[in-house]
């Protein structure tokens, strides 16, 4: 019975937010939709014009241009509005949302150990789609970290947040329609190799704590950050995805899992068996996501264990104590016969790239304060004299709207794009994408 009200709360539809029932809400609010029967994803060999005799660059490459009106609902057209979509035979009108064959898979793109996610495309609009397929066993049904990432992101709408287009259920699986993001930062970087251009890094960071601040404001936790999990589109967007380990965070505080975050981004409360972190738990993640974009390489990047893991961090940090961390004895991974006593090192003296842009150094340490309730929040972070050099008016732009919609403001050619250039006897195009 639980089962079945989580699933009906979550499977809602997705196209108007409504929170009447989904037969209701798609008589009145898609009444050109067809009725919805459950069905396997279409493959393309199925489709009447066959994808492969379409331009390829339709599906790979975009013109970078300035935005000139308000974010839409998805980033993922590559033609930017252009009617070439309606041309093609496989698309059809009236197509209802929740359905499975409203999307055409096009090629896989990874597997995890509960989904498997896909690229494909929209028969409702023609857009490009990531489909993430999660197989639904028959004792278990829906998985809990399914329906707890559904239900929350249904109500998120910001432009640094993945747009979660439409849910489907079958029998065997249940399907997230996201928007279509090109990249993440993880596969940025490695293109990327040495550390990112100051700028870029400027960019990036603005748009991560800006998406954090959000759900942050929500009462959301996203408590997974990494690269891998930090989509980055054609023109520079980042975009906080995957809210599998995602909670809502109650008032007052309760007791959480200190089994989050990938190792080399869990800050040290959590390490030493902390379950009562907050906001600072993301925090922590995105100050070592800095320093890793300007550095080109992991900030703490322990080996095997926990314990392996807190001497990387005490030996830059410093090994904490009860006048400079209160409360930290009577964590249950506090172990003195474990901990070797170190000193505070200054961040510049460990990271050289810090030292590479003004305001990057005091950044890093509000934010990789060993003690949780020092450090500083996504929203102050905002404000911080590293952003001083952007264009004031990003801190007046509305939820849904890019950074890049504000005149002048772009993603710059990295060290390595520049010099594959310069072998090639080319200047870089900046009208194409940057990597």
């Amino acid at each position: 019975m639980g089962e079945v009200l989580c699933t009906n709360a979550v499977f809602g539809c997705l196209c108007c937010g409504s929170k009447m029932r989904p037969q209701e809400q798609h008589q009145e609010m898609h009444t050109e939709h067809e009725e919805y029967f459950p069905q396997e994803l279409t493959d393309f060999s199925d489709v009447p014009c066959p994808v492969r005799s379409l331009p390829p660059q339709w599906y790979h490459t975009v013109q970078v241009r300035r935005i000139r009106s308000l974010r839409a609902r998805s980033n993922s057209d590559p033609l930017q509005g252009k009617n070439l979509g309606q041309a093609l035979q496989w698309q059809r009108r009236g197509l209802p949302f929740g359905n499975a064959s409203s999307y055409l898979n096009l090629e896989k793109l990874g597997e995890g150990s509960y989904a498997t996610v896909y690229k494909g495309i929209s028969r409702i609009n023609g857009q490009l789609v990531a489909l993430k397929v999660i197989s639904m066993k028959a004792e278990e049904g829906v998985p809990f970290t399914a329906i707890r990432e559904g239900s929350l992101l249904k109500g998120l709408k910001h432009a640094n947040i993945v747009l979660l287009h439409d849910i489907i259920q079958t029998r065997e699986t249940l399907t997230f329609v996201f928007e279509y993001v090109h990249t993440d930062l993880a596969q940025y970087m490695s293109q990327h190799p040495g550390g990112l251009l100051p700028y870029n890094v400027r960019l990036f960071m603005f748009q991560l704590l800006r998406g954090l601040a959000y759900i942050h404001h929500q009462h959301i936790l996203h408590r997974d950050l990494k690269p891998q999990n930090l989509l980055i589109s054609y023109i520079g967007e980042l975009k906080l995805a995957d809210f599998g380990l995602a909670r809502a965070k109650s008032i007052p505080s309760q007791t959480y899992s200190s089994e989050v975050v990938t190792l080399w981004y869990r800050p040290p409360d959590v390490l030493l068996g902390a379950t009562d972190y907050s906001t600072d738990l993301d925090i922590w993640g995105a100050g070592c996501i800095f320093i890793e974009m300007l550095q080109g390489y992991p900030a703490f990047s322990g080996v095997s264990d926990i314990f392996e893991q807190l001497e990387k961090i005490w030996s830059v940090i410093g090994t904490p104590a009860e006048d400079s961390w209160p409360g930290v004895s009577m964590l249950p991974n506090y172990k003195t016969e474990w901990l070797t006593l170190q000193e505070y090192q200054p961040f510049g003296n460990v990271w050289d790239g810090l030292g590479r842009s003004m305001g990057a150094e005091d950044l890093a340490e509000k934010m990789l304060k060993g003690c949780p309730r020092e450090r500083i929040s996504a929203e102050d972070a905002l404000l911080h004299k590293f952003f001083s050099t952007l264009p004031c008016q990003l801190h007046q732009l509305p939820d849904v709207r890019s950074i890049f919609t504000v005149p002048g403001l772009s993603l710059k050619p990295e060290i390595h794009d520049l010099y594959i250039s310069h072998r090639k006897g080319s200047k870089p195009d900046t009208h194409h994408r940057l990597w």
